[in-house]
């Protein structure tokens, strides 16, 4: 399995580069999302990637984030998703905003990506509600401070909370992180009391 590779990047054509690896160019189908935050062609860059061995061909899938990464290998175990329509989600949707919609379990977010049907979506939420956790651990945010808690109460209420629940949910949280950082200790205290 090749896990990373380092090189110059010579080519880009969206949604593929072209890395060269010691005099070896390397064709690698990144997500939009690390696409965009690629340097110039000439630079030196190293790309977390997956390879996808097939009958007549390999396939390489590059990632400048380990999250972004372990989200694909998630997204591709689930049935019906290949390797294409995860990097489109990928690209369609950051690590962070993916997590959040299935937290909130919004599918109509889901539908915004391209490809990605009513039925995909339902069952996307459905499989990845406890498999995200993972990729989203490392991942950095910038941390929103929790000062109005109705975004809170509102990801429990559609998770099948009640108000009284929510309400007692919000007030038990101490995290001054971010949003999502909010909503899973809320989760968290609410899956204590049960």
């Amino acid at each position: 399995m090749i896990g990373r590779l380092a090189g110059i990047l010579r080519e880009k054509h969206p949604p593929q580069v072209v890395l060269d690896v010691q005099g070896v160019g390397y064709e690698i189908d990144v997500p939009m999302s690390t696409f965009y935050d690629l340097p110039e062609t000439g630079v030196s860059v190293a790309l977390y990637t997956h390879l996808v061995i097939r009958e007549d061909m390999h396939l390489l899938f590059g990632f400048l984030t380990e999250s972004e990464r372990q989200t694909f290998r998630i997204l591709v175990k689930i049935s019906g998703i290949g390797a294409r329509t995860a990097l489109a989600l990928l690209s369609g949707l950051s690590v962070s905003d993916l997590h959040q919609a299935v937290v909130s379990q919004d599918s109509a977010r889901l539908i915004k990506v391209p490809g990605i049907g009513k039925k995909t979506a339902e069952r996307l939420l459905l499989e990845l509600r406890d498999k995200l956790s993972s990729a989203v651990r490392g991942l950095s945010q910038s941390p929103i401070p929790i000062t109005n808690s109705d975004d809170i109460i509102n990801a429990l209420l559609s998770l099948g909370y009640s108000e009284r629940e929510a309400d007692w949910a919000v007030k038990n949280v101490t995290v001054n992180g971010s949003l999502s950082d909010g909503i899973r200790q809320a989760l968290q205290l609410l899956s204590k009391e049960k």
